[in-house]
């Protein structure tokens, strides 16, 4: 065999395995029939990595991983769980590792949002049970170094929106959440309150849908702790009747001569915690009310979220008064 032979024969070969390589890394393959997860924890090395995802079926060949880190050499692998749910070649995959692209689950916490709407939402995804995060959200020992008289996390669950791996606990949640409060009220650098600050915060944030108006109901009802009246708040009420297991939607007479601490038309002063998790703006307003002389505000019926607020109860009857002829109005 002559020389060219052996030349021709060394090229063909290194075709075909230019051309294998090229359609091992570049066939899409899975060997799995439902959703599967595998997860890198930090300082997994390379290896590992493509040992695991064989194992699982992701890719056929371990060292076909191999290949492609040799091929993508300055791309940064990233520890973390990742989602696998249809077929991907193997220069997918890495890719997908190097971006980061790891599986969490995204849980949405709206300003004034309580506790038992959070552990609806969890629940909703699939993380864990209501049930667990209510026993954990009921300890407030995460918080207890700034606020002592918590008598749970309600109102330090701050509002925002949270990634969740599949192994996120409720314990783990609930100090991240008071860990994102905690870092918002170092940021204000106030040394007002914490208790009582995020308590009247709470009630402005349920009472208060314009943004306008958060400063203007937070005087209403500091004028109002500072004269010795109750608070009136329906919000509270609410609340109370949500510990109590009771609310229906609707708040009735027995709601309103309950007995609840937690009812501020039966107990003057605030509640004994906060009844919601309120926003960094209905915060702002608890520590700077507007310098107002109203007592009273009764939301309009124009369904703009907006009050008409008063200085006297007459004003406040006439603004009653005017609003139950509105809804009687409507077809």
């Amino acid at each position: 065999m002559t020389r060219f032979t052996w030349l021709v024969l060394l090229l063909l070969c290194c075709l075909a395995a230019v051309a294998f390589l090229g359609i091992t890394l570049n066939s899409p393959y899975s060997a799995f029939n439902q959703e599967t997860f595998v997860e890198f924890p930090r300082g997994t090395g390379i290896r590992e990595m493509a040992a695991k995802l064989e194992s699982a079926g992701v890719i056929h060949h371990w060292w076909a991983f191999l290949m492609a880190r040799a091929i993508r050499r300055g791309a940064k692998l990233k520890a973390g769980e990742y989602r696998f749910t249809a077929h991907a070649t193997v220069l997918d995959v890495y890719d997908r590792i190097a971006r980061g692209d790891i599986f969490y689950y995204e849980l949405v916490v709206p300003e004034g949002k309580n506790m038992f709407d959070i552990a609806a939402a969890v629940e909703k995804l699939d993380v864990f049970s209501a049930v667990r995060f209510l026993e954990a959200a009921r300890d407030p020992t995460p918080i207890r170094d700034l606020d002592p008289d918590a008598p749970t996390l309600e109102g330090y669950l701050f509002p925002d929106t949270y990634r969740l791996s599949r192994g996120a606990t409720p314990d783990g949640l609930c100090l991240m959440m008071t860990g994102r409060f905690r870092a918002v009220w170092h940021g204000l650098h106030t040394d007002a309150s914490v208790h009582r600050t995020v308590t009247l915060a709470s009630l402005v944030e349920k009472e208060g849908k314009l943004a306008a108006e958060r400063s203007i109901i937070a005087s209403v009802f500091a004028r109002r702790l500072a004269l010795g009246m109750r608070l009136d708040c329906d919000p509270t009420t609410i609340y109370a009747a949500v510990l109590d297991g009771s609310y229906g939607g609707t708040i009735h007479r027995s709601d309103l001569d309950s007995d609840n601490p937690y009812n501020t038309y039966r107990h003057a002063g605030l509640p004994p915690g906060p009844i919601a998790n309120p926003g960094l703006a209905s915060i702002m307003a608890a520590l700077h009310p507007a310098d107002t002389d109203y007592l009273y505000f009764v939301a309009r019926a124009d369904g703009s979220g907006g009050h008409n607020f008063s200085s006297d109860l007459a004003a406040q009857e006439v603004n009653i008064g005017k609003y139950r002829k509105a809804v009687a109005s409507r077809p």
